[in-house]
């Protein structure tokens, strides 16, 4: 699970970035939506890209240009 990679920090963080880039969309409820920013977000920790900005402009990057790839 999720919960066993990442520390308590990290995982907040996470879910601030996700909130962030999903509240600014019109189909924020979108699960579909949702799910696949999450994924960008966790490849992005998985990376070790720490701040909160550079998880949030993962979750940005795929909606203005990752959706055609996705």
């Amino acid at each position: 699970m999720i919960e066993d990679r990442f520390d308590a920090r990290t995982l907040a963080n996470m879910n601030v970035a996700l909130e962030r880039v999903c509240q600014r969309r019109p189909d924020d409820e979108d699960y579909r939506v949702r799910k696949l920013v999450a994924q960008r977000i966790i490849q992005c920790a998985k990376m070790g890209k720490k701040t909160l900005g550079a998880r949030t402009n993962a979750g940005e990057r795929f909606v203005t240009n990752g959706r055609r790839s996705a």
